[in-house]
This record gives C-alpha cells, structure tokens and sequence, in this order.
C-alpha cells in the first residue's frame, strides 16, 4: 500500500468554516499582488477565451497542431544520454554540446541548490558546469534517486516506469520536459527542464481561491494533459496543486510521474516493452491497476476500495481539482485519513451557492462513484471534458500553442530566482544511505536499462 502523506492544514484555509461563508466575498485574486509583490497577474489574460469548436481526434490520438497530430511519440530509440538541446527561461532553445551525450555526469553541473525533496529523492537546480553565472545562465532541474532507498522502499517499478513515462511525454507543451537520465555507483539522475514559478499549491494558498477564468485556464491545460496521457495508455494517478508547476510565463508543468502507470494495450506499452520492461515490471500492461497510491483528498472510491482503477482515477482527481481552485478547500476534507475515505465513499459534495453552475455540474459528473457516468470515462473520453460548457470560452488551439501567457505570471528577477521554492536542509549522510557492495551485487541488475 502506497499512499502520500496528507497534505499539511493550511492556516490560511484550514481548518475550514463553512463554504457559503467562507465564499460569500469577491474572490481574492486581485489581491495577490498586495499579499506577494513576486507575483503578477496577467490582466489580458482573458483575451485567451474566445467560442471555438472543440478540435477533432487525430489518428494517433493527439490534438492537431498546424494540421499534423500533436503529441507524437517522438525518438522512439532510448537516449543513451542528454538531448542536445534543453531550454532557457524564455523557452528558447540552448545548446547543451559540452555536455558528453554519450556518457553524462553529475559532474558536468554545478549543483546551485535544493528545489525539493522526497522520501528517496531530491531534486537540485543546476547548471552546466563551467557556464558563466550570467542573467542568461541556462538553469535545469536534476532528479537524484538514491539506490539504497529505491531498494529499501521497494520502488524500483516506479522509478523505471517514470523514467520511461517523461521520455514519452516529451512532446507535451505542458508535461515538464525530459532532457536525459543516467546512474552512478550510488545514485540515478534525471535531468528535467526547470520551472521557475514553483507549485499551484503556494499561489492557490496566499489567493484563498482562483476566479473562474484562472481556475477554467489552469483546468483546461491540465485536461489536455490527461487527454494526452491517456490516448497514450498513461494513468497519473497523483493529481493535485502540489505537483503542478508554472514556468515562467505562467503556464502549467505536470511534474513527478513516480505514480503513472501504463495500462492498456497502448502504443506506449509497445514501445516500453521493446526495451525489455515487461521483465522487470510484469503488470505494466494489464487493463486495471490495484495500487492504493495517491493523496487522500485526491483519491476515487475505487481506489480506496481497492477495485481495479484506470483512466478514470484522472478524471475524479480533475473534479476534485477544480473544486479545490474554486473553493479553497477539497471537497472532502477532515483531520484523519480515514474519515477523508468514508466521505469520498459515501460521495456526497457542498456547493458554496457563490459557484457557477457550469462549476457545480463539472465536478459533479467528474466525481460521480459510477463509472459507467463519470465525464471522461464515456464514449468520447477526454474530447467529451472539454465540450462541456465549463470550457466553452477556452480556444483550445491558442491555448496548446501557449499564445497567451497565464493568469497568474512569476515576476522573476534572473534565470536562477527561487523564491517560489521552499528552502530545505542541505543532503546529510548516514550509515543508512550506504550502497553496500552485497546490495550492489543483488539489485543493481534492475537499474541496467535505466
């Protein structure tokens, strides 16, 4: 059983008074700039939603990008190393050459410092080595998994799925960009694309709430998400503010792919299957998954109730999103994990009589306990999300090609700024974090095709 930790209470937010009080005021996003001077928000934002058709599926499953289907499987070959090119603050490409492709190192970068950390990982932002510290420094984000604990935790499955999973999900404007992955004696890295403007989570907390249009904008980029994903035979399955990042132009990056899963007969599960994986994770390709994993806000009753879950996990996780961003608050919370269960079980949902009610019915036809109903899940799938009147006013178009900047814009001073980032302890050493010649002789075979 693999479950995140709850999510700690907000003191802004938490605990929660009733929502028709706590909603009856205008929302707060016009006083974000008062509350973080760091922060600006875009004031033509709105010039992103205009009436649009819905565009049709491609073949391959994709959206159509200037006639051609997006979101294509791109290199289908591993990378023996990192892409040649990585990407600045801006979004222009930079040249990563002196960089040794074939045979990357955590010593071609200058470790600057911590952006995050997990129970076996911790992500730095980085440098090339070497690189001048200008205001033009090209910037990374480099994912260090110790061995010891991947073993200890039993997570190898996961490590290897998400390290395939980014590479698939390169082409995807607004999945955080996979550039290479490589080992050492003690250690996995992945290098990653840096996002500068840190987690929804800490926007959405100083904010109380989102207005409609900043909550419809971030919901509609993280359901093309979802529709790529899944036409692409990926479940998430940890959606949640926390793990969605906004670069610098206030667009949304979907980071920690640690829970995806691939299911399905998908041309994903092909492509992993060809590099051996099947023998190293045997229910990768199964239709359903059974693993309880997730945060307990954000989880569907079939999870909890240990039913085999697919796609449909994603759309629940989208309701339970939106809801949050509109209100603030989950709409199933409480103090212990468990009473969070049985109210998800029992599926009832407060509306604060404040929300529109292209809100209300979203959420209600994405968190319904019958699949068979559940937005997302039908004939149509994803395509049938974003038809509903919740997204009438989103171009779908202009929004995949990021013509607009976000709502919500970081007001960085330089490349390398982290304000919007926790500061965490500097890595300690124990005897514990020992990858022992014994251990390196019985598990490192599983590493091999990493």
């Amino acid at each position: 059983m693999e479950v995140t930790t709850q999510r700690p209470a907000a003191p802004s937010s938490l605990p929660t008074p009733p929502p028709d009080k706590l909603l009856d005021e205008e929302p707060a996003m016009a006083e974000l700039n008062k509350v973080d001077s760091g922060m600006d928000i875009d004031s033509q934002s709105n010039s992103l939603h205009a009436p649009v058709s819905v565009p049709t599926q491609t073949e391959s499953g994709g959206l159509p990008v200037n006639g051609q289907a997006q979101g294509g499987l791109g290199n289908g070959d591993r990378a023996s190393g990192c892409k040649e090119e990585g990407r600045s603050e801006d979004g222009e490409e930079v040249d990563m050459k002196d960089i040794d492709r074939r045979q990357p190192s955590v010593e071609d970068f200058d470790l600057m410092t911590t952006l995050g950390t997990g129970t076996f990982a911790r992500v730095w932002l980085v440098r090339p080595r070497g690189s001048p510290p200008t205001e033009n420094a090209t910037l990374f984000a480099l994912k260090q998994l110790k061995k010891v604990d991947i073993i200890r935790l039993k997570q190898c499955e996961h490590v290897l799925n998400e390290r395939s999973i980014l590479e698939v999900c390169r082409p995807h404007p607004f999945i955080t960009h996979y550039l290479c992955s490589w080992q050492d004696r003690n250690s996995l890295y992945i290098l990653l694309e840096y996002s500068p403007g840190g987690e929804i989570f800490g926007y959405l907390r100083r904010a109380r709430r989102f207005d409609f249009q900043t909550t419809q904008f971030y919901a509609a980029e993280i359901t093309m998400i979802l529709v790529f994903l899944h036409n692409h035979g990926i479940v998430y399955r940890d959606l949640k503010p926390e793990n969605i990042l906004l670069d610098a132009r206030g667009h949304v990056k979907l980071v920690d792919f640690g829970f995806a899963k691939v299911v399905g007969d998908s041309e994903c599960c092909k492509i992993i299957g060809l590099r051996g994986y099947e023998k190293l994770i045997p229910s990768a390709f199964s239709g359903e998954t059974y693993t309880l994993c997730g945060t307990p806000e954000y989880l569907s009753p079939e999870v909890i109730q240990s039913k085999g879950h697919g796609k449909a996990v994603d759309w629940w996780a989208l309701g339970v999103l939106i809801y949050e961003m509109s209100c603030g608050f989950p709409p199933f919370y409480d103090n212990s994990p468990f009473a969070i269960y049985e109210k998800i079980v029992a599926g009832r949902i407060s509306f604060p009589s404040v929300l529109p009610e292209e809100t209300k019915d979203i959420v209600r036809r994405l968190c319904t306990k019958d699949l068979s109903a559940r937005l997302g899940n039908m004939c149509g799938g994803g395509h049938q999300v974003m038809a509903h009147p919740f997204f009438e006013s989103v171009h779908w178009q202009e929004l995949e090609n990021q013509v607009h900047s976000g709502p919500i814009v970081p007001n960085l001073r330089h490349p390398g700024d982290t304000r919007y980032f926790d500061q965490y302890d500097p890595p300690s050493t124990t005897a514990r974090d020992e990858y022992t010649d014994e251990m390196f002789e019985k598990h490192d075979v599983s590493f091999r095709d990493f």
